[in-house]
This record gives structure tokens, sequence and C-alpha cells, in this order.
């Protein structure tokens, strides 16, 4: 079976992307399937139509930790003071991290008094399950002798722009804090300003480390700043945090802007091969087995693009790629005016481009060898990829040699030696929900967690597949319980599948990397679709009448331009 046959429509390399479940019970496929294609082309990310359901989740989020010291959710401040450390050690919501990870879900007995004084928090066998957006507003504010749990306040952050815009969040979490900790008060006591400064700072370092895109937002920033000049004045050494805290956001913020316009410009330069076809005989032009003959480098060089894409993407990116109107908002959903989603869907085109330039180099020689022996060279190259834990290269290749303008060249494919090709297509199957692909993830993932080098801790999950679990989670699971509340037990599987991205973006590529190899896989021209399908049609022709009267419109219209 091709694994092309049972691609979605909503990419145009088509990446098929399985079923996730909501909570225990698995979704059926053949379902899950029908209502995806009823979704919109354009990423088919914006569709709602929320159902309730029975199951619940637990909050087994579970980050591992990567070779090098990077911001988590586990929210640790950077170079932080021995004195801070003892602060945070005081906290009473602070048993290990992976000791909170229990079967029983988010203990309610860690926070009993808490909890049960601020109310509008429920429980089931322990774990929080529902509350009032207000209550669980409040359950993020710290107090002298309360630090909210870490698993809680990554949850709560990724989820909550759902229900308020992240600017009205930080403006709420900050007049509580200083109501309630009297820091408008002229003579603010110093004993107490020193129990609860430690704690703020560690929030809002958490939220600056694990969600810095929120604070592009002018009003967010303003908010930060007030709240960090009450604190910063009263303690010098709580100044010099303040000034590592914001140099740090700076910092993120800057590089994702430089980011940004590279991407301009890399776009501005991609040309269809079509225009390059005018001005170069293609005698002189290039391809990719000139560029770089080892399939094995060609293999690292598109896995230092796919870690560097996957590395901008913001895990509030998940959830704003869903956001909708909320039915107790009277005026408008959360980010109706803008969704803050560029990052993902520069990852998703560049999966596109990929696929598209793999069809092309390969539809490009006039001579069927040639082609077999690009053909040949590319399944090399996915192999690789598996190798090296890439999945999503593996995936973006497999689908461009299954494209139809290349699969329909079948004098072609009978020169190449398909045993390897098979294999892969196995792998990446997509009956069964993608079982055979979960199953090399799994591997791959445990691979990372006991890894000796740093190429054993990569794992580039097939994107589009991840994208569409969180989709579905989203799609099956009510946001709100019909009491009003807000459902936190779905909150708690997306962030379980979004803090396990968040371990595989922080791998940094052990490569060498290769700027030729780089720029051509990044700026070369490639065919568009039509263009396919005449390179296809003139490597080998038509094989019945529907295609020759394709393949004379195509040359009528498209040869015309050049």
């Amino acid at each position: 079976m091709r694994v092309s046959a049972a691609l979605p429509r909503g990419f145009d390399a088509g990446a098929r992307r399985g079923d996730c479940r909501c909570a225990l019970h698995c979704l059926q496929v053949q379902q899950e399937q029908l209502e995806w294609d009823r979704m919109p082309a354009s990423l088919r990310l914006h569709c709602r139509h929320s159902k309730p359901v029975k199951s619940r989740s637990q909050p087994h989020i579970g980050l591992k930790q990567t070779s090098k010291h990077r911001p988590s959710i586990f929210g640790t401040l950077t170079h932080e003071k021995p004195s801070l450390d003892h602060k945070r050690e005081s906290m009473p919501q602070t048993p290990a991290f992976a000791a909170m990870l229990s079967t029983s879900g988010y203990n309610r007995n860690l926070y009993q008094t808490k909890e049960d004084s601020y109310g509008g928090l429920y429980y089931h066998d322990n774990s929080l399950v529902s509350g009032s957006l207000e209550a669980l507003i409040q359950h993020l504010v710290p107090s002298v002798d309360y630090y909210p749990d870490r698993t809680y306040i990554f949850t709560f952050l990724l989820s909550s722009r759902l229900f308020i815009h992240p600017s009205e969040l930080m403006a709420k979490v900050c007049q509580l804090c200083v109501e309630q900790q009297r820091l408008n008060e002229p003579g603010t006591d110093k004993g107490r300003l020193r129990k609860i400064a430690p704690k703020i700072l560690q929030l809002l370092t958490e939220w600056t480390e694990t969600f810095p895109y929120d604070f592009r937002d002018e009003k967010m920033m303003q908010s930060l700043k007030e709240l960090m000049h009450k604190i910063a004045s009263g303690d010098e050494i709580y100044r010099k945090t303040v000034q590592q805290m914001t140099q740090s956001l700076i910092r993120k913020l800057t590089t994702l802007s430089q980011y940004e316009e590279v991407l301009v410009k890399i776009n501005a330069t991609v040309t269809d091969r079509l225009t390059v076809l005018k001005t170069k005989p293609q005698s002189i032009q290039r391809d990719i087995v000139t560029i770089c003959n080892d399939p094995y480098t060609l293999a690292q060089q598109l896995t230092h693009i796919e870690l560097e894409r996957l590395s901008y993407i913001g895990p509030e990116e998940f959830v704003q790629a869903f956001v909708h109107k909320d039915p107790l908002d009277n005026d408008k959903s959360c980010f109706s005016d803008h969704k803050k989603t560029s990052n993902l869907e520069a990852y998703v085109a560049w999966f596109n481009r990929l696929s598209y330039l793999v069809a092309t180099e390969i539809c490009m020689p006039v001579k069927k060898k040639h082609r077999a022996r690009v053909i040949e060279y590319f399944i090399d190259v996915a192999r690789e990829c598996f190798n090296i834990g890439n999945f999503n290269s593996l995936m973006a290749i497999i689908s461009g040699m299954n494209m139809s303008p290349v699969s329909r060249l079948k004098k072609t494919w009978a020169k190449v030696k398909t045993a390897k090709f098979d294999i892969l297509e196995h792998q990446m199957d997509p009956s069964s929900n993608f079982y055979n692909y979960r199953t090399a993830l799994r591997g791959a993932t445990q691979r990372s967690l006991t890894a000796h080098s740093s190429r054993e801790k990569i794992v580039i999950p097939f994107f589009s597949l991840l994208i569409k679990d969180i989709y579905f989670l989203n799609e099956r699971c009510a946001n709100r319980l019909p009491t009003g509340h807000v459902n936190f037990e779905k909150f708690w599987e997306l962030a379980k599948q979004v803090s396990e991205f968040m371990t595989w973006k922080q791998v940094e590529c052990p490569f060498e990397k290769d700027s030729k190899i780089l720029q051509y896989l990044l700026t070369a021209p490639v065919f568009s679709e039509d263009a396919l399908y005449l390179a296809s049609y003139e490597s080998e022709g038509p094989e019945n009448h529907i295609e020759k009267d394709r393949w004379k419109s195509l040359r009528s219209s498209l040869l015309s331009r050049i």
C-alpha cells in the first residue's frame, strides 16, 4: 500500500495523521477520518465542533531532562542564587516532579488546605478535574506559605488562553499578588517581602522561560515590569534576579525576531523551477545529488533544519491553533484578531517544501536511469533519517516519492530496487492509527532517555500526526463542563502531549553544518503540482485519454509562460 493513498488533503505533501485518545478512550479511526476530511484545507487547524465526553485524563506530564541545562516547565531560574534555592525548597508544593506523576495524578492531599480555602476546585480520586476560571487563576498565585505545583503552572498557562488572553491573565495575577501581599502599601514589611518575593519571581520566571512569546504583547510587558519593579525595590538580590529574567526574555524575543526575518528572506528567494528553466539550460542546473552525493550527510543536514524549526515553536501555538469563541464570553474569542501560530505553520510549510523538493528532483532528469538513481538516493536518505530519529523528514520524503507525478513513472520504478523503500513504507504505514510508526517513536523516545551521545537524544516526530492527535483531543473533549467549570481533565492530557514535544525540541543538533547543502535544501526552486505533472508526462508519456488531455492543457498553460 502506498502511503500517499492514505494521506490527507490538508497538507499539500499529504501527511495522513492518526486519531488521538481523549483521556482513556481510543477514538475510532474511520470516524475520525471522516471528521478530518470535513475540515478546511488551510492546515485543517481552525474547525471547532467540541463535544463533551465522559472520559477523563490524568496529569502524567513527565517532561524528560535534556543533555544541557535549558529552560523547561520545571522553570528553574537561570543562575539562581543559593538563597533563592533555599526559599524554593521551603515551598510546600515541592515534591519531586516525577513523584507527583503517580497513578493517582495531581494529588489533592499535597494542597488540601489551600484548595479548600479557595473553593471552586473539584477533585476526583485526588486529581483536580475542574474548577471555575477564577478559582484556577487564584490557584496559580503564590502566597507566603504556598507555591503552585509546576505541572499545574505549565498546564494552566498552556490552556488558559482558551478562556482568557494572556495579557488579561497576567494583569489579574499581578493584581492578586499586589493586593494579597499589600505590595502597594508604604513601608511594606521587609520580612514578608523576603518570604513572598522569591515565589513571585519564580512564577514569573517559569512564565517567561516557557511561554516567552506571550511577552511580545505590550500589555504583558507592562504588567510584568510593574510587578517586578515593586519586588526589586525591596532587596538587591531581587533586583539582580529581575535583571537576569528581563535579559533572558529580551534575548529570546530578539532571537525569534531574527529567525522570522530569515524565514522571510528565504521565502523571498524561492522561485518556481519552470522560471529557472527559462534562464538556465537544464544541462547546467544543479541537483541534489550534485550538491551532496552522500545520503547520510543529507539526512544530517535535514535534521539541522528540523531541529531549528522545532525549537522556535512555542508550546502555546498548539493551543492557539484551535482557539475558538468561549461560550461564556459574550465579546469575542481570546485570539480572534490574530492567531499566533506562525512558527507552527512555518514548520508545516517546511514539510510540504521537502516533499515537493523530493518530487521535483525525481521528475527533473531526462533519462529514466537517472531518475531511478535519484529515487534510490532518497530511499537511502529516508533510511538514514529513520536511524537518526528524524521521522518528519522521513515522512516528507516518502510523501514526495508517493505523489502521483512520481508514482506514475512505472518505467522508472521498474529500474529501482524497492526492498528498502517497502520497509520504510511499512514503518510509516497509516493503518491501525500509524501503529508501526508509534512503536518506532516510543523506541526512539526510550533511546533518548538512556542516551550516551547527543545523537541518540534526537527525536523528531511526524509533526502532522502530532497536530492531529492534539486536534482530536481538543475536538472530542469539551473545554467547559455543563456547570460552566473549566474541564481540567482535558488539559492535563493536553499538557502531557505538549510537554513531550517540549523535551524533543530542546535537543541541539550534534552534526556539523554544511551551509551549501542547507542553502540548497531551503532555497532550491521546486515545481508546482501542475509543473510536476507536466514533467512527469514529458518523462513518461500519458497512458490514457484523461492524461493526454491534461498533458496538452498543461503544455499550453505552463510552457507559454516560459
